[in-house]
């Protein structure tokens, strides 16, 4: 009985965590939403180079926390972890062009095909097994998207290259984020603090390339002392977002994550709706509802088997 009690508590403390996690996420994702807005909106800040400082903000972040003693950096051979800190330098530039190249409909609509991509890359290379319930869990969810975005859905060659590449990149990343943390034997932390001055230095060699340096809109440009006061808010925000998803992956998967993004995606589009008065059609309300319903079935199905498989150990003679 009390083997079954220490069991359930275990449980609960660890859902808990999760759901503390995965709320750090939602409310540090959507204030990075409407900070970098406003920085785009009112100083023109280039895009990159924003990146490059928030990974540059995370990694003085941890430097500070590990000097705290909140966590001990574990030595990790950097021909471990190049991939990974490339494939966030590709994940960043191909979302950057797609964003550019297409509409924000198409943009979406790519951007959700992350998800299947992920499944598949780790049924083929990683050898996991998703149940034919979790699957057909992504057609509400692409449905979602579809109704919500189609109206402004356009192709054309450049931008669907930009955004296959951004798909397959992205959902690389996220695979990888989750995959090193187990193979490395590293927590979120520890990963994240080599990982982020190595992309930091990928993004610094890219940004001449992508931005200017000096004069109007570079990164050594007159910016204002409230432009750098936003954009050092922005990097500490960045911080928490960037953490919070290498621990919301490292303790779940790469689709839990992709779900909880759909999900923040509606909670946007609604925020939007109740706190600015955004327009929202019917198409949307019916896609927002759609998405909802099928990361419902997702958490459903997927707490199921986690049940199911204590079931089956506790069972084990």
């Amino acid at each position: 009985m009390s083997s079954a009690m220490a069991s359930r508590l275990s449980d609960l403390f660890g859902n808990s965590r999760i759901i503390a996690g995965l709320l750090v996420n939602l409310l540090s994702s959507i204030c990075i939403v409407f900070i970098n807005k406003w920085i785009y909106v009112h100083y023109g800040f280039p895009n990159m180079t924003l990146t490059l400082i928030h990974f540059a903000v995370t990694w003085l972040g941890l430097f500070m926390c590990q000097k705290m003693d909140i966590f001990s950096p574990k030595s990790l051979r950097p021909s471990k972890i190049i991939l990974l800190a490339l494939s966030f330098c590709g994940f960043v530039v191909f979302t950057n062009l797609s964003l550019q190249s297409n509409t924000i409909g198409t943009y979406q609509l790519a951007k959700v095909m992350t998800t299947p991509v992920i499944i598949v890359i780790q049924t083929m290379y990683y050898r996991k097994t998703f149940s034919t319930k979790i699957k057909l869990t992504l057609a509400p969810i692409t449905l979602g998207v579809i109704l919500n975005s189609y109206y402004d859905v356009k192709f054309n060659l450049l931008g669907m290259s930009f955004a296959t590449l951004g798909v397959f990149v992205t959902s690389l990343y996220q695979v990888w984020v989750g995959a090193k943390q187990h193979e490395l034997q590293v927590n979120s932390m520890q990963l994240l603090y080599y990982q982020a001055p190595m992309s930091s230095a990928f993004l610094l060699v890219l940004v001449p390339f992508f931005e200017p340096l000096t004069g109007e809109g570079g990164i050594f440009g007159p910016w204002s002392f409230q432009a750098l006061v936003m954009v050092l808010l922005s990097g500490v925000t960045a911080f928490l977002v960037n953490l919070s998803i290498y621990w919301i992956i490292g303790n779940t998967s790469p689709v839990t994550y992709n779900m909880f993004g759909h999900f923040k995606f509606c909670i946007t589009l609604l925020g939007g709706y109740v706190l600015f008065q955004d327009p929202l059609s019917l198409n949307q309300g019916l896609g927002i509802l759609c998405t909802l319903s099928g990361i419902l079935a997702y958490t459903h199905f997927k707490l199921a088997e986690q049940e199911e498989g204590k079931s089956r150990l506790t069972q084990r003679p």
